[in-house]
């Protein structure tokens, strides 16, 4: 898929993080992939499917705010394939960059939401 210069730059970043991070996860370990790897990865496509749906719901504030819990989740599972080993320090922390550069963004969509609410 091309990057389109119209998408949201979240909404891009998420893509490439779900594409970069889902076939590592189908990699894991058998006791490991159909737990905490598919939960993972369904928590990378609702996330992607939820800044989508986020992009054009009229009161975005609420989904922007749930988006934001389920990056955290995100964290913290994605910590511990770091700390079960199942996962290098290398890919942790690029990992963790992408979330956090997502976590950034969608933290300025919720101000301004904010800023938009309250006017």
């Amino acid at each position: 898929m091309k990057k389109d210069s119209k998408e949201l730059p979240i909404i891009q970043k998420t893509y490439d993080l779900v594409k970069w991070y889902v076939p590592i996860l189908n990699r894991l370990p058998r006791d490991h992939r159909f737990l905490l790897g598919d939960r993972i990865i369904t928590q990378l496509y609702e996330t992607l499917e939820a800044l989508i749906k986020a992009r054009y719901a009229r009161d975005k504030l609420m989904p922007l705010e749930a988006i934001n819990a389920r990056l955290d989740l995100l964290r913290y599972q994605t910590r511990l394939l770091y700390d079960f080993g199942l996962i290098s320090v290398d890919r942790y922390e690029y990992i963790a960059k992408g979330i956090n550069a997502i976590g950034t963004d969608l933290g300025g969509w919720i101000k301004q939401q904010q800023r938009s609410t309250s006017t």
